[in-house]
């Protein structure tokens, strides 16, 4: 099956990962789970779930972008939050909310999985999603 992998203009070019994957056939887009960076690799919104989640998802939409696709592509999303409560949920829906016009978001199937600790301190959540296109 042919793939293309790319790094998009607009976020971080990591060394031992690409983006983006966009396997032919069924045309389907598998987004790396994006952080809330900005395109120089800093760290927006420390601290701050909102804050974080929104500059996941506008990464996400970002990769989508790139990859011809948008949220209304999106089969699946995947959140990764820190140290998960259910208290946290105000601000985790807030932090969607705050770029759902921005980014067109639409609330595909998704998981939500807390985890004692991300790749690097100070990161709170990480999205992946997975687009189908055509």
């Amino acid at each position: 099956m042919p793939l293309t992998l790319l790094n998009p203009a607009g976020l971080m070019k990591p060394d031992a990962y690409h983006q983006v994957a966009i396997a032919t056939g069924s045309r389907q887009v598998h987004v790396a789970g994006q952080v809330a960076y900005d395109t120089e690799g800093r760290l927006v919104a420390p601290g701050d779930l909102a804050g974080q989640v929104a500059q996941a998802l506008r990464n996400v939409a970002t990769a989508l972008t790139a990859a011809g696709a948008t949220f209304s592509d999106v089969v699946r999303l995947t959140f990764y939050v820190v140290d998960w409560k259910r208290e946290q949920m105000p601000a985790f829906v807030a932090g969607i909310e705050r770029v759902a016009q921005e980014v067109r978001f639409v609330p595909a199937p998704a998981s939500l999985i807390g985890v004692s600790v991300l790749f690097e301190p100070g990161i709170l959540v990480e999205v992946e999603a997975t687009a189908v296109v055509g």
